[in-house]
């Protein structure tokens, strides 16, 4: 039985997660679609191309190494797919190297399904 469209959303979230363990850039920009925005602080970022993301990826991988933030785990708490949609919302854990949980958050997420499979197309951070 070849996997449904929820398999591999949550197989490009792994992937998406071990670029944040890995400090892998590449592997994070991956996991988009463009142009993809995204929301934090109430405030909408348009990344028209893999290049602007990128800038903004190096910038936060920069912070999850002052944090010291060495894994980060994810838990669906709810997907829904229509066609080449879906919408994921995400609980994650960011921890340390002993354990540590440095950030706990949710996000949710808009996902398109283009040539290449499943892509980020847009991101909305909980305040």
């Amino acid at each position: 039985m070849l996997p449904g469209p929820e398999d591999d959303i949550a197989s490009l979230f792994e992937d998406y997660a071990a670029g944040f363990d890995d400090f892998d850039a590449d592997e994070i920009a991956d996991a988009f679609a463009y142009p993809c925005i995204i929301w934090q602080f109430g405030k909408g970022n348009v990344f028209a191309d893999r290049d602007e993301l990128m800038e903004n990826i190096e910038a936060l991988l920069d912070v999850f190494e002052r944090e010291e933030i060495a894994h980060s785990t994810f838990q669906i708490l709810a997907l829904s797919v229509s066609g080449p949609i879906a919408m994921a919302s995400l609980s994650w854990r960011q921890e340390r190297e002993d354990g540590d949980v440095a950030l706990a958050f949710v996000c949710h997420y808009a996902l398109m399904k283009g040539e290449e499979g499943w892509g980020i197309i847009q991101v909305v951070n909980e305040s």
